[in-house]
């Protein structure tokens, strides 16, 4: 879910393709599943919470600019714009989907195959969304174009870098975003900037980043459920990782999902190795509800208050960081864990 955040590190504009795609981006040590009549009392208190918000209406969220399309390859180009631009406040980012999705008319997909950055990026002129300006989203239509000249579907252009017997989508991520940014930006910005705007959207779990744009996007695109769309169908659900934002940091923390204190790729990979312990074959189901709890003041993890207001109430540690200044400093991260993300 959308977070207030700060640009972290980019990827380079030059990044080349791993060598190996049989690898890990990140070696991760093992995380701290749930156990025992641990993670019974957990599963039992997390399936009611992900039934009451499975459902298209259950909170105002940017997948909502997508529902309206019917096809296929418009619901995955208008997802990677309304998933890319999902950073700070919902209705901003709801606002500034919706001002592109605009400009791009009844088939995104239709007008992204069709786009020439010299002479269709005035379109978007006026359109930008915190420091991303119009010419970072018409660089970011242009590649898109660029994924569907050459593998037909962005759907396409991940596989071509993913590894199905991976344990997630990590080794998919960094080689989809390294030939991203190796794409042609010449035509969007001439000459391309050291760091072009555009390099946000395309993040890395090598570098250290939660990749929860990215992530998002995945979730949206792999799952089919009242909320989730379901539109691929070459990536398991299996192997997502949770899109990491500051609620879900804050939930992971005090349901003791996570051992690492700073919001990054090990983070999000630690908390979905805890989740899949309770559901291996869709782990990420859980993170909407999870999310949500936070976006709506439930969680007191750290707080005073504790986990009074909290449906989780009883299997929570909503006390854990109040003593510690190394959790506190972490909360204060845990705004910008959207950050490169």
């Amino acid at each position: 879910m959308p977070v207030k955040s700060r640009p972290g590190p980019r990827a380079a504009s030059n990044a080349a393709q791993p060598t190996s795609t049989r690898k890990r981006a990140v070696p991760d040590p093992p995380g701290p599943p749930a156990r025992g009549i641990r993670r019974v009392a957990l599963r039992d208190r997390l399936e009611p919470l992900y039934a009451s918000f499975n459902h298209e209406r259950s909170a105002t969220v940017p997948i909502e600019l997508v529902r309206p399309y019917a096809a296929a390859p418009d619901r995955e180009v208008a997802g990677f714009i309304a998933s890319a631009l999902a950073f700070g406040n919902v209705a901003s980012v709801i606002q500034s989907g919706r001002a592109v999705l605009d400009v791009m008319g009844p088939s995104p997909a239709e007008y992204a195959r069709g786009f020439d950055p010299r002479r269709d990026g005035g379109s978007f002129a006026g359109i930008g969304h915190r420091w991303i300006r119009s010419r970072d989203i018409a660089a970011l239509v242009w590649l898109l174009r660029q994924m569907l000249d050459r593998a037909g579907s962005i759907d396409g252009f991940f596989a071509e870098g993913d590894d199905p017997a991976s344990d997630d989508v990590g080794v998919g991520l960094e080689s989809f975003t390294a030939r991203a940014m190796a794409l042609d930006l010449t035509a969007a910005y001439d000459p391309v900037p050291a760091r072009p705007g555009v390099a946000y959207f395309f993040t890395r779990p090598s570098q250290g980043s939660a990749c929860k744009r990215l992530n998002l996007f995945l979730r949206w695109m792999v799952r089919r459920d009242a909320v989730d769309l379901g539109v691929w169908s070459s990536v398991s659900p299996s192997r997502l990782i949770v899109p990491l934002d500051t609620h879900v940091i804050r939930l992971g923390r005090c349901l003791g999902l996570t051992r690492y204190t700073s919001p990054g790729w090990r983070m999000a990979s630690d908390i979905t190795r805890a989740l899949r312990s309770l559901d291996p074959a869709d782990p990420v189901r859980f993170d909407f509800a999870i999310c949500h709890v936070g976006m709506m003041g439930g969680c007191g993890y750290g707080e005073k208050r504790g986990s009074r207001q909290c449906p989780l109430n009883g299997i929570c540690r909503p006390a854990a960081s109040r003593s510690s200044g190394r959790d506190g400093a972490t909360r204060r991260q845990g705004t910008k864990a959207d950050a490169g993300a």
